[in-house]
């Protein structure tokens, strides 16, 4: 939180990508400013919802304080951090855009945007606005700091340059939320290599190992599978509900082959001008060619390879004009890569499988279809333990923590820690002392039911039409009549796909809801 003194923009930032808020280094000094004591007591008042864990009702507070005086830096600058922890990234950087107009000397807004562009992914980003930070106060450690770990990930498109001043001028240009983009077109692709091992996915043996075996392995050692004459260049498509790790995994598997990671984003691939969308899918697989071993993952793989074919212009017909360019340059690259495959992999992520177009698919293109499930009761022990690794913690009740997040995914596991640990840092904070985090500080979490909730119920009843057939029954020249309604998936399909259908049924039914529910709060509030 900032110190309200003055108009400042100075406070706590987030730690990471997981928005671990912390105590920064001293930021640059800023001269006293007078606040209006109407707007400083909503902000103290905003201060103490925001400690209490309240952040819908702080951010009120910080609205009104900023409304009473517009230039109320310290006021725009905590709203922002609460916008950050709710993961509203739009948001957070109008606001911290305000605070670095009144103050552009500050070092901690330019580290919070740094962050959030962090955890987008987007590394050039994260590392022009970590310079920033550091430029306004060459002694902020935790600038420092990150910008060590983004060199230590991020490589640039040789366009750059190997001169240091070519480099800087190029990254002054960029914005943490843009893509360099000139009208339409990608001129310039970024790629990192991964830190992240298998040994950091939670559970997912099974997954693992095939990805060992077919992946890693063919990257690593090329020579092995062309003795064999076994095919490199695997396309493969990860599928499963939200949340589950399929992102994490990818890094995964290019930290343990150290190869480079290209992030494929569809709305920097698509334009709605004729020949741009082609020319962007071209630049990404151009850039993997030049920088082998490389992965290209494409998230959000069915918003990209829709089906063709259909009638609307909905997410069922697919019938966008540049979207049906995307499908057919997809099918020329993928067929390249299938001719030329040495050191090139693309893996697709997907929650919808079935919206994918059946060309891209087959064998020689996504021919590989890999599901990532959700996690069971000794995954979700394992995930509180990893997620709580590095906090300082007393002890906590791995089994009844489990049992209270029945049906979650990882990454609502991951945020109730997120959500948790801030109790006893905002406690050391207030009171000087240091606390750990403790089991009462995660059942505070769960029992608040504007912050803890599952992703994935949401998500089953969503999709289920999709997979499901139900009967509906209609009248028909006065007769009832029970016509059976399929849903999405064909026959090929239903085989390809039964684990998780499977699921989907299983998580749907109104015995599995109720059981959810009664385990759930057992281990909340009896146990």
């Amino acid at each position: 939180m900032a110190d309200g003194d003055g108009k400042g923009g100075g406070g706590k930032q987030p730690k990471g990508s997981a928005a671990q808020a912390q105590q920064p280094a001293a930021a640059a000094p800023q001269p006293p400013a007078q606040v209006d004591p109407l707007a400083k007591d909503h902000w103290k008042k905003g201060n103490s919802l925001f400690e209490a864990g309240n952040y819908n009702d702080a951010l009120n507070e910080y609205s009104e304080a900023v409304k009473v005086d517009p230039k109320y830096a310290d006021g725009y600058f905590n709203r922002a951090l609460t916008y950050r922890i709710l993961n509203n990234f739009g948001a957070a950087k109008k606001d911290l855009d305000t605070v670095m107009e009144l103050q552009p000397k500050s070092a901690d807004a330019p580290l919070l945007v740094g962050d959030m562009a962090e955890a987008n992914n987007d590394l050039l980003g994260a590392r022009f606005w970590y310079e920033k930070a550091l430029a306004n106060n060459p002694d902020y450690s935790e600038a420092k700091n990150r910008l060590e770990h983004i060199d230590s990930l991020i490589h640039v498109d040789s366009t750059y340059g190997k001169n240091a001043k070519t480099k800087q001028v190029e990254l002054e240009k960029y914005d943490y939320n843009e893509t360099k983009i000139e009208e339409g077109q990608i001129k310039k692709v970024a790629f990192y290599k991964s830190n992240q091992k298998f040994d950091s996915v939670i559970g997912l043996e099974k997954l693992k190992k095939y990805l060992k075996d077919n992946i890693v392995l063919a990257i690593k050692e090329p020579e092995l599978f062309k003795r064999y004459g076994k095919k490199l260049g695997l396309g493969t498509i990860l599928y499963g509900p939200p949340g589950a790790g399929k992102t994490y995994t990818v890094n995964a598997i290019a930290g343990e082959a150290n190869a480079n990671v290209i992030i494929a984003r569809v709305n920097q691939i698509v334009d709605m001008y004729t020949g741009n969308t082609e020319k962007n899918l071209h630049a990404i697989f151009e850039q993997a060619r030049k920088n082998p071993p490389c992965i290209i993952f494409f998230d959000e793989l069915d918003a990209l390879g829709v089906k063709r074919g259909g009638t609307g212009s909905g997410p069922e017909g697919g019938e966008s004009s540049a979207l049906r360019l995307a499908v057919n340059q997809f099918l020329v690259e993928m067929s390249g890569v299938e001719k030329n495959p040495e050191g090139i992999f693309v893996i697709g992520a997907t929650n919808i499988p079935w919206d994918i177009d059946s060309a891209l698919k087959r064998s020689g293109r996504f021919g590989d279809h890999v599901y990532v499930p959700p996690p069971g009761y000794r995954d979700r022990k394992k995930l509180f333990e990893f997620h709580t690794r590095n906090m300082p913690r007393s002890h906590l009740s791995w089994g009844r923590l489990s049992r209270a997040t029945a049906g979650y995914s990882p990454a609502d596991i991951e945020r109730i820690c997120d959500k948790a640990i801030m109790i006893p840092l905002l406690h050391e904070h207030e009171h000087h002392t240091s606390k750990k985090l403790t089991m009462g500080d995660m059942l505070t979490v769960l029992r608040d039911e504007d912050i803890n909730s599952s992703s994935l119920d949401e998500w089953y009843n969503m999709v289920k039409k999709d997979v499901i057939s139900k009967t509906e029954t209609q009248i028909v020249d006065g007769k009832k009549q029970e016509i059976i309604k399929e849903g999405k998936l064909d026959a090929e399909e239903k085989v390809l796909y039964k684990t998780m259908v499977k699921d989907i049924k299983k998580n749907t039914s109104g015995w599995r809801i109720a059981l959810k529910k009664i385990v759930r709060w057992w281990a909340i509030y009896l146990l």
